[in-house]
């Protein structure tokens, strides 16, 4: 095989992972046309179709899938070796791909952001949030961060930023619009009132409590279901309703007052989030010092 075939084939291992010309040719930095060609092209020197085409979205044959899974190995190893150049030089250097929650993002790692970057102005970092679990190798990631409970366990696995609470809290409007009804004092009441919802990669989220050592969750009903935090706390900020969340994010609304904490006794305590990684003898500099630098922060 020609080597002039390698930059093809690492592009196409990204619109594969994208399902999308657009979003590999942001990510490599060509145009979605030049991308295009550049697939066509290597359909055309291998003599098979590798993707199917459609208006809406890139799909990959069953041939596509099988040449993708021999040639992940390939390509994983020569990032291996751009690595193990990298680790030579005097200073951290290279894109550093991580995979993680929007509320992992949210509470751990945007507070930071700015000084990680001005400390290695030489790391490229890239930030992929998904609720969804995924697959760090195929989808060409150093690493993610998840609740711990999340967590496969062939993987090296770094606790950041130590225990979290749920906390279930709703703007004063709500409570001062409630008609005939007053705030819950237990998880049953919830029932009884408007609550807002988010799904979860594995499905609606149940809403959990703990009191006296018994742990348990409860299914609750309400106007909104989303998988997005940005739109859950705003509607709860805007006062459609209860809602159950991290009490790290909204921290500084509690000391403020712009939302009201309910049912404090029964907030559940968990041992929180925890950095992830390909079990290997080799973890490069680039996502060590990305730890180092974040548990320096987070226990500051």
């Amino acid at each position: 095989m020609s080597s002039d075939l390698l930059p093809a084939i690492a592009a196409f291992a990204r619109v594969a992972h994208h399902s999308s010309f657009t979003k590999a040719a942001a990510e490599l930095g060509v145009s979605p046309s030049a991308l295009s060609q550049t697939m066509r092209s290597l359909e055309t020197r291998l003599g098979v179709c590798l993707l199917d085409r459609t208006t809406r979205r890139v799909g990959v044959t069953e041939i596509g899938q099988r040449f993708l899974l021999d040639a992940q190995p390939g390509l994983a190893t020569i990032a291996a070796a751009i690595d193990g150049v990298n680790e030579s030089r005097d200073k951290p250097v290279g894109l550093l791909r991580l995979n993680l929650s929007r509320t992992a993002s949210d509470i751990l790692v945007v507070p930071h952001l700015v000084a990680f970057l001005e400390a290695f102005p030489d790391i490229t970092l890239e930030m992929s949030c998904d609720n969804a679990m995924i697959d760090l190798v195929a989808g060409g990631f150093d690493a993610g961060i998840r609740l711990g409970e999340n967590l496969a366990q062939d993987v090296v696995a770094v606790p950041l930023g130590g225990q979290h609470r749920i906390a279930t809290v709703a703007a004063p409007r709500y409570l001062k619009g409630l008609k005939g009804l007053t705030a819950p004092q237990t998880p049953e009441d919830l029932k009884s009132h408007r609550c807002l919802n988010a799904r979860l990669a594995g499905g609606i989220y149940r809403w959990e409590f703990s009191q006296e050592g018994r742990d348990f969750d409860i299914e609750v009903d309400g106007p909104l279901l989303t998988n997005d935090g940005d739109i859950l706390m705003a509607a709860v900020r805007g006062g459609a309703g209860i809602a159950c969340t991290f009490e790290a994010l909204v921290a500084d609304d509690l000391a403020a007052g712009k939302l009201v904490p309910l049912l404090q006794d029964w907030w559940p305590t968990f041992p929180g989030f925890y950095l992830y990684y390909p079990s290997r003898a080799h973890t490069p500099r680039k996502l060590r010092v990305f730890i180092e630098f974040m548990q320096s922060r987070l226990n500051a």
